[in-house]
């Protein structure tokens, strides 16, 4: 019979609980994981892993579609929608796995099914069967996650009006969709289903698309968005969604009162994440929530000893990233050590459409607001030489400085694989790099990396291929 005692249980095997177990099992803890369905959390299963996939496939088809611009003829080229959708499951279950061998790897206990943290350190576990079992621990990570927000006049029922996970598991591919949200679910959505030929209308309630981004990376992805085909509203509401008859009729209000009806198949609402906070046993041991976010410290301690909290139930960006380094952070403080908090004015943010964004720090207007004096530099990837090639001549790198001390407040960055760009920006500023100092970094020729040594260049009027 497996123990009923551990020096740390986290609650929930997300990427901030299962980077947590790993972390505390790394320092000599004896570390176990609740888990209610399947290990990875929504990032591996229903998230970040699966739909990257489907990215990819819809990257693919449109790759094939424009072949003739690369000089390779492709006829008759035919997406198989259920087949897509298989490979995408076949990706997430493989990164499950894959954490199933990291637990055994470090002898960490998986206990299947419903926890909830109960006072006295310890935590009730209902398997699929009903049986509960009590557990105790000396330490107790809450790492329970998110789900789909609901708004009151857009409720999902995963036929007509859906949620990201139904968005990935659909039977059959619609002819039209309506995407209500235009953040990184909803945009990355939108890409998929309109490269694959579905007909995509974005309505975003704010005034323009990837609201939380640089005005200038919304204002191109609205372009290339709308060159592709799909529609996007923008300052619109949706006030109510008819289900009855065979599709949907989606009202929509724009800030100047127009109404107008929009008919599709589905109804996608992408309106952000909701923390999982209900039903845990929160309440019972005392545990502050604030505004549907558990209050924690600066290493994720909550308001009662012992019990911790960490990922999207805690305020902050809910990003799988963050809730992995919150919970190294949490577990290193456990075991004794002295980690450094976690600077959340460095995390970078990623976006997977098709042309990828991502940023970290200040935009340009956010800037101004804080009193900075600025440098602004940008480099488009038309004036790049890999890009050019690549067939991939869309999006810019653009950076922000502190015209005073040279410090790099923000980057902001559209196009293709930028996503895997941003880290150095990460890194340039957590070492506290200079725009001069960044100038001097010699970036290798020909790649996409060189438009940020370029964007720093152009902010000090430097700049060499423009």
């Amino acid at each position: 019979m497996s123990s009923t005692k551990f020096d740390v249980i986290v609650v929930g095997s997300g990427p901030g609980g299962y980077v947590a177990a790993i972390r505390a099992s790394q320092l000599g803890l004896k570390t176990a994981v609740v888990e209610a369905e399947s290990l990875g959390g929504i990032c591996l299963n229903w998230g970040c892993i699966p739909t990257k996939a489907l990215i990819k496939s819809a990257q693919v088809f449109e790759y094939i579609n424009h072949a003739e611009e690369y000089g390779i003829k492709v006829e008759n080229a035919e997406m198989n929608f259920s087949d897509m959708i298989s490979r995408s499951r076949g990706v997430a279950d493989g990164m499950s796995k894959g954490i199933q061998f990291l637990f055994k790897k470090n002898k960490i206990e998986k206990l299947m099914g419903w926890g909830k943290v109960q006072p006295g350190k310890k935590v009730e576990v209902e398997d699929q069967d009903g049986k509960k079992t009590v557990y105790s621990a000396d330490h107790i990570i809450v790492a329970t996650g998110g789900r789909a927000r609901e708004l009151p006049n857009l409720k999902i029922d995963n036929e007509k009006v859906i949620g990201y996970r139904k968005a990935m598991t659909l039977e059959k591919k619609p002819a039209s969709m309506v995407v209500v949200g235009s953040g990184a679910i909803g945009v990355e959505f939108a890409y998929v289903y309109s490269s694959i030929g579905v007909d995509v209308t974005i309505v975003e309630f704010l005034d323009r698309i990837v609201p939380n981004e640089d005005e200038e990376v919304s204002k191109t992805l609205e372009k290339l968005y709308k060159k592709k085909g799909l529609k996007i509203m923008t300052s619109t509401e949706v006030t109510q969604v008819d289900t009855k008859g065979k599709g949907c009729k989606v009202t929509v209000k724009s800030k100047d009162g127009k109404e107008e009806q929009i008919e599709c198949d589905i109804v996608l609402s992408a309106v952000g994440v909701a923390s999982n906070v209900e039903n845990c046993g929160l309440e019972d041991v005392g545990i502050l929530v604030d505004k549907g976010k558990i209050k924690v410290d600066e290493y994720y301690r909550t308001n009662m000893p012992g019990y911790y909290a960490i990922g999207d139930v805690v305020p902050g960006p809910a990003l799988a990233h963050v809730a992995s380094a919150e919970g190294i952070i949490c577990v290193e403080k456990i075991a004794g050590q002295d980690p450094e908090p976690l600077d959340y004015g460095n995390i970078p943010g990623c976006t997977y459409c098709i042309p990828e964004i991502s940023s970290v720090g200040l935009t340009e207007a956010k800037a101004k607001e804080a009193g900075y004096e600025i440098k602004v530099g940008k480099f488009p990837f038309s004036a790049s030489g890999k890009a050019s090639a690549a067939g991939a001549k869309d999006g810019f790198v653009k950076l922000i400085f502190d015209a005073k001390y040279g410090e790099l407040l923000g980057a902001h960055m559209i196009g293709a694989n930028v996503t895997e760009m941003i880290a150095e920006i990460v890194a340039i500023r957590k070492l506290e790099t200079t725009g001069h100092e960044l100038i001097k970094t010699v970036h290798p020729h020909p790649t996409m990396s060189e438009a940020i040594m370029e964007a720093a260049a152009a902010a000090y009027d430097e700049v060499i291929h423009l």
